[in-house]
């Protein structure tokens, strides 16, 4: 008898071994994903009763807790605030008034910086930009 004669009986059992954990691994799979599949019809439905709870309220609340609508700040005319506020929608980092210049087109001096910064603070009073901090701005955020 040979070696391979002799193993012979022991990869038989080996492969039945395999072929077993393999039926049991894919029943598992199919478990897993008939599983998946419920557990997300179960958030949508949570999800709906969500939505519905919030309906409810909202409507039991009356029209006096409706959220208003609020007219967007007016950008005064001038040709610098649409060029300011351009640069504020091309970046996504607070500037300070020396840091438009350059964007801008103009010599960094400080009448001019004096200048930006009264724009600046305009469009503070009127809503548009934020002041983080003293002489840092921003759009305001949501």
């Amino acid at each position: 008898m040979t070696v391979a004669d002799a193993a012979k009986p022991l990869l038989e059992r080996i492969d039945e071994r395999e072929q077993a954990i393999t039926d049991q691994a894919e029943l598992v799979r199919a478990q897993i994903e008939e599983l998946t599949a419920r557990l997300g019809e179960a958030d949508e439905h949570l999800e709906h009763l969500r939505i519905t709870r919030k309906t409810v309220l909202a409507l039991a609340d009356g029209p006096a807790h409706e959220p208003t609508l609020q007219p967007a700040p007016e950008l005064p005319e001038h040709p610098a605030y649409q060029q300011i506020m351009a640069v504020f929608t091309d970046s996504d980092d607070p500037l300070r008034a020396r840091d438009l210049c350059p964007a801008l087109d103009l010599p960094i001096v400080p009448k001019n910086t004096e200048g930006i910064r009264s724009k600046l603070k305009r469009l503070v009073s009127r809503g548009i930009l934020a002041e983080i901090e003293p002489g840092l701005f921003a759009r305001p955020r949501p």
